[in-house]
């Protein structure tokens, strides 16, 4: 028996039990999408006045969204150095060491002197680009092990249903934040919130390490990858390896899940943007004006219309909207083990593309139509996250499904994730305010992954413990 497998007073090997896998699994993606929706919220409330005060407020402001893309530069790196850890070592031990630099990389931002400390007007920001890159390299590679955690310990016949265990961290993570958000904007003046009141959600992310790191600690490695140590099949260069056998499964794995990263971020960043965007010019002006910074000759030329809600009116929507996100994830588990991954996922990005044909309509039919169009998004978007836990893992052989899973996800981040905010926005100002094109570009991106899914074949019964490159 390997030593990296624990075993009773007996000599029974011991098994990682159901709860224990759901919140080990559950926590580092609660972690990551919490995160992103934390300095998200921050980029545009405080991060362009505290680390770039002498820029003006559009520099500022592109500057402080530049730093977060940072992350998603770093995450094809993390993907490949967890992932080769994670195949070569052990998925608990590259569980571990992501979580801990996720969790010390976000709780410093809360500590970070500002760029208006007399001193920090050059390092405040630089430590802040270190820190988004120390997150996005261990978001590189937390997805894939959380997914590996819970489906290589899954039971016969109910490996999508364990997988969506990870991906019910997108919509918690996403109602922590932004319910924290919500709850200091009421509580906190905005001096307050300026001074002080940003940095509580970066310092609260460390609650959630904590109870994930005592979780993952007492972890046992997964049975799959402990028969990779028995047979002595053990890839000495995981990612030299899942590029020489399984490149085809990384192009598939790619483009499979691009439909889901662009609804999900279009759905979130862009519905914000253009639902609290002001309705008229003459309102844009005057909430300009009320903040002290009248609208510039350029800021007008470039204004587009948006549907004028509140921050925090819409907020309540998509927090409203993402629990049937919650709700759907769990429903896509049984599906996707009754109907096979595959069949499944075509009916759903069938719906996608004609989902993004809905967006004039529906946005343009007030409160009622702009609250059936998050509900059906993000109801999709359930049934399309939930089961890549198991899918994308379930492309690639045993000894290298953590590299090619990682690379996989965190490769359509970038084609699907960090591209689509600036593709809708630009979309959105081209056709005079109407998210006519941004709808088109969501149906788009969905008959492409429809392309990838018809192509690859049903990975539902296929030995997942066995098999190797």
């Amino acid at each position: 028996m390997s030593t990296s497998q624990k075993a009773d007073a007996a000599g029974t090997p011991q098994v990682n039990s159901r709860g224990r896998v759901i919140v080990a699994s559950l926590i580092g993606t609660t972690v990551e999408f919490y995160d992103f929706y934390v300095y998200a919220t921050a980029a545009v409330l405080v991060f362009p006045a505290l680390f770039f005060p002498t820029a003006d407020a559009a520099t500022a402001l592109l500057s402080s969204f530049a730093i977060f893309g940072v992350a998603f530069v770093a995450r094809p790196l993390g993907s490949i150095v967890f992932g080769h850890f994670g195949d070569k070592f052990g998925r608990k031990g590259t569980l571990v060491a992501s979580l801990l630099t996720m969790g010390i990389a976000t709780f410093l931002i809360g500590c970070l002197p500002t760029a208006l400390v007399p001193g920090w007007t050059f390092w405040a920001p630089a430590l802040l680009v270190v820190m988004r890159f120390m997150q996005g390299l261990a978001l590189g590679g937390e997805w894939s092990g959380a997914a590996l955690l819970a489906t290589e310990n899954a039971p016969a016949g109910k490996r999508a249903i364990w997988g969506t265990f990870p991906q019910l961290g997108a919509p918690i993570g996403f109602i922590l934040a932004n319910g924290i958000f919500l709850g200091l904007s009421v509580g906190l003046t905005s001096d307050q919130f300026q001074s002080w009141g940003w940095r509580v959600p970066f310092l609260l992310s460390a609650v959630m390490v904590i109870v994930g790191l005592y979780v993952r600690l007492k972890l046992v490695e997964t049975p799959a990858f402990q028969n990779v140590i028995d047979q002595g099949e053990v890839a000495k260069l995981p990612v030299g390896r899942v590029f020489k056998t399984s490149w085809r499964p990384l192009i598939l794995g790619t483009f499979v899940m691009l439909a889901t990263y662009v609804l999900f971020y279009l759905m979130t960043t862009f519905t914000l943007s253009y639902g609290t965007a002001a309705s008229s010019l003459e309102s844009a002006k005057a909430a300009a004006e009320a903040k002290g910074k009248p609208m510039s000759a350029d800021a007008i030329a470039a204004w587009v219309p948006g549907l004028g809600y509140t921050r925090n009116e819409f907020l309540i929507m998509l927090i409203i909207g993402v629990v049937f996100f919650g709700i759907f994830t769990l429903v896509s588990g049984p599906l996707a083990e009754k109907y096979g991954r595959r069949k499944m996922l075509l009916w759903v990005t069938s719906g996608i593309v004609v989902f993004g044909l809905t967006f004039v309509p529906l946005f343009g039919a007030g409160t009622a139509g702009v609250m059936t169009l998050l509900i059906l998004g993000f109801t999709l978007m359930g049934l399309t996250f939930g089961p890549m836990g198991a899918l994308l893992p379930e492309l690639f052989p045993t000894n290298v499904r953590y590299t090619g899973s990682a690379i996989s996800y965190n490769m359509s981040s970038i084609l699907g994730a960090a591209v689509a905010p600036f593709i809708a926005v630009a979309l959105w100002q081209s056709a005079d305010g109407s998210p006519v094109l941004v709808g088109v570009y969501l149906s788009v991106m969905a008959v492409l992954t429809l392309v990838a899914l018809l192509i690859m074949k049903e990975t539902r019964d296929l030995d997942y413990t066995s098999n190797v490159s």
